[in-house]
C-alpha cells in the first residue's frame, strides 16, 4: 500500500502514530554496530541506544514521512535489545512552532514485556512537498488529545515543592523518576536506601545528585521504615516507592508505628482518558482485593475527596458491577444499591452517586438511554468504582493499552499522599503522580 507523508500545516497536537517491529539478526548488528554489544549465553544484545536510528526512521519514513528532517532529540534509553524483541514504537505529537515550522513529538519505545527501552522528545522539520511511501503493511494514525495532566502539573507547579522520602530508589527507573519531579519542582526528594548503591546508579546514568540528602539503610525493608518513619517526624510530608515491592513498602506504612490515619487505605486511578473529555477516577484497582461494604464506604470517599482537590466540586461516582438493576445473586449490586442509600443518608458526602451501573451505562449516553436509564450520573461518570481488585486492575490496563489511556497512581487514606510508581511509567505518567501527590499534600496541610 502507499502513504502520503504530512506535512506541517496538517499536523496537530496530540495527533499520534504507532507501529510495531520485530528486531531481527540484522537489525541487531546494525544496533550493536552504533552502540556496541554483549553476549549472554551466546545471544547478542544490544544497547537500547542503538534503537535510536529505528526511532528516528519511524519519524522520517512513516510520521510525518518521505521528506521529514530530524533537527534534535533529548531521547534517553534504558535496558538492553534482543534478537526476537517486539518493539512498539509510539509518536505523539506534543506543540509546533509556526515561526520556525518545527514540531516537538514525544517519542516512546516498548518492548514486549511492557519494559520502556527509549523514550523523549524530538524535533522535526515536517516536509513540504506531498510525497508517497509504499509500504507491506499498512500505516496506524489516530488522533489523540491529552490535556488533564498537564493541567494537573500546571496546577502543581504553581505551589511549592513538597518533601518527599523515596523508599529504597536503587535502580534507574525509580532514582530517575524521583529526580525528573524534582527538577519539575514537583518534590523535594528524600533518598532513603542504601547510599552507596543509590550513588552508583546515580553514576553509570549520569544522575546529579547534588544537594539531595540520603538516609543510608541497610535494604528494603529497612528503607520502607526509614521512609514511613520520616512521614511519622514532619520532615516529609509524602511517600513514594523506588524499587522494592509494593508489600513491602505497605506493611511499613500499615504498621501500629506506621502512617494510618483511621480509616482504610486504597489506591486511585487518575487517568487521562483522550476519548472521554475529562478526567476519570477508578478505585481501588490496587490494594484491596475483595473489599466489603465498609471497605468500599471509605474506598469511595476516598476517591471523592481526591476528584475535590483535582478541582471536580461535585464529582458524579459510578457504582460498577455487571449489570445495571440490583440482582440477590450479585452481590456487587447489592453493595452499589446500599452505598447509595449510604450517601443519601450523608454517610458517604460531597458526591452524586448511583449504581449498580455497566461500565458502558457510566461512560455513554448513547448506552444508558438505550437501556432506559434515567440517571444524573449516567454517561457523565468523573469516578468510577470497580466491585474488587481483578476487575479495576484488567479495566484500567484495557484503557491504558487498548484506549491509549495515561494514568498517575496514587494511594490515599494514610497520613500523607503515597505515589507507587511502576518501571513501565513513563515520564509523563511519573510526573503525572507526583503532581496529584503534590495537590493532594498541600490541599492536606491547608485543613
Amino acid at each position: 500500500m502507499t502513504q502520503e507523508n504530512i506535512l506541517f500545516d496538517d499536523i496537530q497536537p496530540g495527533m499520534r502514530y504507532t507501529r510495531t517491529h520485530v528486531v531481527k539478526p540484522g537489525d541487531l548488528t546494525l544496533f550493536a554496530l552504533i552502540a556496541g554489544s554483549r553476549e549472554i549465553g551466546g545471544k547478542l544484545q544490544a544497547p537500547a541506544i542503538g534503537a535510536f536510528s529505528l526511532l528516528s526512521s519511524t519519524a522520517t519514513n512513516f510520521f510525518p514521512g518521505n521528506g521529514s528532517i530530524l533537527a534534535g532529540h533529548s531521547m534517553q534509553s534504558f535496558g538492553w535489545i534482543r534478537d526476537g524483541d517486539t518493539l512498539s514504537i509510539a509518536l505523539t505529537v506534543q506543540e509546533k512552532d509556526a515561526a520556525t515550522r518545527q514540531v516537538i513529538v514525544d517519542c516512546r519505545c516498548e518492548n514486549q514485556d511492557g519494559e520502556v527501552i527509549a523514550s523523549g522528545p524530538i524535533t522535526l522539520i515536517p516536509p513540504t512537498v506531498k510525497r508517497e511511501n509504499r509500504f507491506d503493511e499498512p500505516p496506524q494514525l489516530t488522533l489523540r488529545q491529552y490535556h488533564v495532566f498537564s493541567n494537573l502539573r500546571a496546577r502543581a507547579a504553581q505551589l511549592p515543592p513538597v518533601p518527599t522520602a523515596v523508599a529504597h530508589p536503587t535502580d534507574d527507573a525509580s532514582l530517575r523518576g524521583a529526580l525528573e519531579a524534582y527538577e519539575a519542582g514537583l518534590i523535594t526528594p528524600i533518598l532513603v536506601g542504601p547510599a552507596a548503591k543509590i550513588r552508583a546508579v546515580a553514576d553509570q546514568e549520569g544522575l546529579n545528585l547534588a544537594d539531595l540528602r540520603i538516609v543510608d539503610t541497610e535494604h528494603s525493608v529497612a528503607s520502607a521504615e526509614a521512609a514511613v518513619a520520616l512521614c511519622r517526624s514532619g520532615e516529609a510530608q509524602a511517600l513514594m516507592k523506588g524499587k522494592l515491592h509494593t508489600d513491602e513498602l505497605m506493611r511499613a506504612v500499615m504498621a501500629k508505628e506506621g502512617l494510618r490515619a483511621g480509616k482504610r487505605v486504597s489506591h486511585v486511578y487518575v487517568m487521562d482518558v483522550p476519548a472521554y473529555g475529562r478526567p476519570l477516577l477508578v478505585s481501588d484497582v490496587a490494594i484491596n482485593i475483595a473489599p466489603d461494604l465498609g471497605a468500599k464506604v471509605d474506598i469511595t470517599q476516598n476517591a471523592i475527596n481526591l476528584a475535590h482537590v483535582l478541582g471536580i466540586a461535585r464529582p458524579k461516582v459510578a457504582l460498577l458491577s455487571a449489570v445495571e438493576t440490583v440482582y440477590d445473586k450479585m452481590p456487587s449490586t447489592l453493595d452499589a444499591a446500599l452505598l447509595c442509600k449510604m450517601a443519601d443518608r450523608g454517610q458517604i458526602t460531597g458526591a452524586v452517586l448511583d449504581g449498580p451501573l455497566a461500565f458502558d451505562n457510566a461512560v455513554s449516553k448513547a448506552a444508558a438511554q438505550a437501556k432506559g436509564i434515567e440517571s444524573p450520573v449516567a454517561g457523565e461518570a468523573d469516578v468510577l468504582i470497580v466491585p474488587d481488585i481483578e476487575a479495576g486492575n484488567m479495566l484500567a490496563k484495557l484503557m491504558i493499552y487498548f484506549a491509549g489511556a495515561e494514568a498517575a497512581g496514587i494511594v490515599l487514606g494514610a497520613r500523607v499522599p503515597i505515589v507507587l510508581t511502576s518501571r513501565a511509567d513513563d515520564v509523563k505518567s511519573r510526573l503525572a503522580s507526583a503532581a496529584v501527590m503534590a495537590l493532594v499534600a498541600h490541599a492536606k496541610g491547608s485543613h
